[in-house]
């Protein structure tokens, strides 16, 4: 069976997960739903029925047996054809650095469930009541800041125990598609060392200023080769995944918080702040 590493382990223990939904529900062909991208982890376990998972160049089958991670901020589409018992947890990530578990693997993943899982699940909707998607099961709808703070608002309620055993059994929940897949053996074995290093900066300063020749000098590399290759093993110039990353926060802080736009363009270092204005607009 995967294992964590030691390093892994501790890195897994500093984050934060502030649980949003929890439920079980069945579903039917109503669940059909195009280019899904939340800024918050999806946890699926099936227990019936059949459903699909689809992403650019991959298929999920969602079937009984398994539990299902979708990464935040991972584009999907969401499909049932006939019904599907689902059991289903959504909860946002937050670190330290800012820097998700999953920053280099942003894709769904399946494995095999555990004994423990359902009854991880049941336990974390008995003490955590009323965290049903009360208002529709189309994410353009339920994902909605307002009702993001009606949830947020419980969990400030949670006693101290209730609020403990919540994070052991999401942590518990999160860290076997960590050590089954062993992130940053396969995924980032073909990306170069000092490509990662940028990325790891760009997520721990986002509220400073970051130039590309910052990050080349950092590298030890030609601007231009430096943003070629940067290019290469991440699909975007260096400033332009900057921005991206900066706009991903801004959709955590405006949906988890009530820090003003001037706030949070000021914490995620957005210098323009009608630019800033123009895009959390959009994400709303």
């Amino acid at each position: 069976m995967p294992y964590l590493s030691a390093s892994m382990a501790r890195r897994i223990l500093t984050h934060h997960f502030s649980l949003l939904h929890v439920d079980k529900v069945l579903l039917n062909q109503k669940w059909n739903y195009k280019n899904v991208i939340s800024p918050y982890i999806r946890i699926y376990y099936i227990d019936g029925g059949e459903g699909l998972i689809s992403s650019i160049d991959q298929n999920l089958k969602l079937e009984p047996g398994f539990l299902y991670i979708i990464p935040s901020f991972t584009l999907c589409n969401l499909e049932c054809s006939k019904s599907l018992s689902q059991f289903f947890v959504h909860c946002f990530e937050d670190s330290p650095s800012g820097l998700s578990l999953f920053h280099n693997y942003r894709k769904p993943l399946k494995i095999k469930a555990s004994e423990l899982v359902e009854r991880s699940i049941k336990q974390l909707l008995k003490i955590n009541p009323n965290r049903k998607i009360y208002r529709s099961d189309d994410p353009q709808i339920y994902e909605n800041s307002k009702f993001y703070r009606e949830y947020q608002e419980l969990n400030n309620q949670q006693s101290e125990g209730v609020f403990m055993e919540t994070q052991g059994i999401l942590l518990q929940l999160i860290s076997q598609f960590i050590s089954h897949i062993h992130l940053k053996r396969e995924h980032t074995a073909n990306i170069p060392s000092v490509i990662l290093d940028a990325i790891r900066y760009i997520q721990i300063n986002l509220p400073s200023e970051i130039s590309v020749n910052q990050l080349a000098k950092r590298a030890n590399l030609q601007t231009d080769y430096f943003s070629r290759i940067f290019l290469k093993h991440t699909g975007k110039r260096p400033l332009e995944y900057v921005q991206s990353k900066r706009i991903e926060r801004a959709q955590y802080l405006i949906m988890t918080t009530n820090k003003s736009f001037g706030d949070i363009a000021e914490i995620i270092g957005f210098q323009n702040l009608p630019y800033f204005l123009g895009s959390s607009r959009s994400l709303l």
